[in-house]
């Protein structure tokens, strides 16, 4: 695979970046992990959107210039000739210092790094969307008063951590609780509770009430498209603190991100859920995404 880096493309194991770049040292940086189907990026626009929003709010970049991004995205693309993959796009604070100069002046960031890395999509076993899988509770962890929480930032020891655990539990993800105890998302994936015909989800960065504590979750790309087609086919949507309680009582549970897509859940450790089998909601939302998905990348 051809990797994208700064403008250039680099063979795999000739990439590199400088051991003073931010995102090494600090892991001060965003990343966007999107797919390709049949040689597009699905929602493209939306990963960056949600990539520029975030570096504005965390100061990597007032204004960040999404076009030159999707180029770069568009590019890697075709210089590796795929049609169906998994890229990941990187932004960090580039060469910085935080020392002041000769006149006083803090040093800025001399160039951010921007890196594009395809792969091969994941291939799951089909177990995991017709039985469901099941998973763990970890925290309260999840923080409105982390500034980074609700974004997509390169500091993920936290995340990866708790997927071991879970992993170490026979758990294929782990349900992050915030600091009252009410469900944020999964470690690697926004989480969705079907009751009485009713989808729930937990409010997301972006989504608060006025004057509320910031959210610490991220407001993920698949999660807008399963309540844009949920509202469409007349299903009930509800963005609201959700309690340890409601989550075990749920009549289903699902879990969304760019890799799975829809994930049926039908166990939380020993606690079935429903009647331990995916439920109908979540196929029909699950099967509108996959349709919608095919819809907009071959149009």
């Amino acid at each position: 695979m051809q990797i994208y880096l700064n403008g250039q493309f680099y063979p795999a194991d000739q990439a590199q970046i400088s051991v003073e770049d931010a995102g090494f040292q600090h892991a001060m940086g965003l990343f966007e992990t999107m797919f390709a189907y049949h040689g597009r990026i699905f929602r493209l626009d939306a990963h960056l959107a949600r990539m520029a929003r975030s570096a504005a709010q965390l100061g990597l970049a007032a204004e960040m210039n999404t076009a030159p991004l999707a180029d770069a995205v568009n590019q890697t693309l075709a210089a590796n000739h795929l049609e169906h993959a998994r890229l990941r796009l990187s932004v960090t604070g580039g060469t910085m210092s935080l020392l002041k100069n000769d006149d006083g002046e803090q040093s800025v960031a001399v160039r951010q790094t921007v890196s594009v890395v395809p792969s091969e999509p994941t291939v799951f076993d089909p177990a995991y969307f017709d039985k469901g899988v099941t998973v763990s509770i970890y925290g309260p962890s999840a923080s409105p008063f982390d500034i980074t929480a609700g974004h997509k930032t390169l500091a993920y020891w936290a995340r990866l951590r708790s997927l071991r655990q879970a992993a170490a539990m026979s758990c294929s993800e782990t349900l992050w609780l915030n600091i009252s105890n009410h469900l944020a998302s999964g470690a690697v994936s926004n989480a969705f509770l079907v009751k009485d015909g009713t989808l729930l989800t937990p409010i997301a960065s972006g989504e608060e009430k006025p004057k509320a504590l910031a959210a610490p979750v991220l407001p993920g790309i698949t999660r807008s498209v399963v309540i844009e087609l949920a509202e469409k086919m007349g299903i009930e949507v509800q963005r609201r603190m959700l309690s340890v309680q409601e989550l075990l009582d749920a009549d289903e549970i699902f879990l969304t991100n760019s890799n799975w897509r829809v994930l049926p859940v039908t166990a939380i450790e020993k606690k079935t859920i429903g009647d331990g089998k995916p439920g109908e909601i979540t196929g029909q939302l699950r099967n509108a995404v996959l349709d919608l998905i095919t819809e907009e990348t071959t149009a």
